[in-house]
């Protein structure tokens, strides 16, 4: 027969289990609304970068600037940013990029090139110092709502291998966010940078909002902000490559400040999943539980009924 206190203790483990769980899954959702809200905060500043790259656009040819971060090379090493999770309980997240990562590794390796790593998260630094795969700098313990700092301290290194040549293409892979159960791991070029990347596109922001007493993603459409080009007449205190030679750096942040709220975002979004699969889990095994206790409980009393009987009886 069960023994009915084990199964008591058991079930008053899983419901403090699924306290915890339930705890995660809201504080992954407050999160996810700060990246958002971080989203909306740094989309001025991007789209006033990119009206001034447009306007110096119309005043040169980008491809006769001779600039550093414009410049291509014969490509033979391929610098690798790869941004992971420092924590895990996120489903499939960290796995899926570390997957992505070694997918492009063998790629370059099938075309004779060279590899060197520079990788943001604790996950893939680890999975990859394990394998003594040559790791160039790591960035581990970054704020799970990202900043623009981080992302300055993460360009730094990545122009600091490119212009000393030790690498001649900069490649980042990350974790594109799509919808709260979906995500998707992408390889972007970085550096050189490609004049034509610099257009603007329409873009896209999420929302998370709650219907129903659930939460759900809703994907808002932004129109790209349309620029007037400067007067023709107008005096540059600089030569406009000089400008454009300053302004490629703060570029290059931003697509990394991007990328990192990207990777935020779909790594919480999959820590909000996985914690409301858990609890789920949790409750279906609690009602399981209860069944189980009720019938033996059930069994039990129908056995002392029994004994009794029996005892009466055997008196009688």
């Amino acid at each position: 027969m069960p023994n009915l206190k084990a199964i008591r203790d058991r079930i008053q483990s899983v419901k403090n289990t699924r306290k915890i769980t339930e705890a995660m899954r809201l504080v992954a959702a407050a999160k996810v609304r700060r990246a958002q809200e971080q989203v909306l905060a740094t989309r001025p500043f991007a789209d006033r970068l990119a009206q001034v790259l447009f306007n110096l656009q119309t005043r040169l040819r980008f491809e006769d600037a001779d600039l550093p971060l414009l410049k291509q090379r014969d490509v033979e090493t391929v610098g690798l940013l790869v941004i992971s999770g420092d924590r895990g309980l996120c489903g499939g997240y960290n796995s899926n990029i570390i997957k992505r990562a070694e997918t492009r590794i063998k790629e370059l390796k099938a075309e004779g090139l060279n590899y060197k790593l520079v990788i943001a998260g604790q996950k893939a630094t680890q999975y990859f110092k394990r394998r003594e795969a040559p790791v160039e700098a790591s960035f581990t313990g970054l704020e799970q709502v990202p900043t623009a700092a981080e992302a300055s301290k993460i360009a730094d290194e990545l122009l600091s291998l490119f212009l000393s040549e030790e690498v001649d293409r900069v490649e980042l892979i990350y974790t594109k966010f799509v919808s709260l159960v979906s995500s998707r791991p992408v390889v972007q070029t970085l550096l050189p940078l490609d004049p034509q990347g610099l257009e603007v596109a329409d873009d896209e922001i999420f929302r998370l909002t709650s219907r129903g007493g659930a939460f759900e993603v809703e994907r808002q459409k932004v129109t790209a902000p349309s620029f007037q080009a400067m007067p023709q007449d107008m005096l540059f205190e600089q030569d406009p490559v000089q400008i454009l030679d300053a302004l490629l750096p703060l570029y290059l942040n931003n697509q990394l400040l991007r990328a990192l709220q990207e990777s935020a975002a779909s790594e919480l979004a999959a820590r909000m999943t996985a914690m409301s699969n858990a609890s789920d889990n949790a409750s279906s095994l609690i009602k399981t539980l209860t069944i189980s206790y009720n019938k033996a409980r059930q069994a039990s009393i129908t056995q002392e009924i029994l004994e009794v009987v029996g005892g009466a009886e055997a008196l009688g």
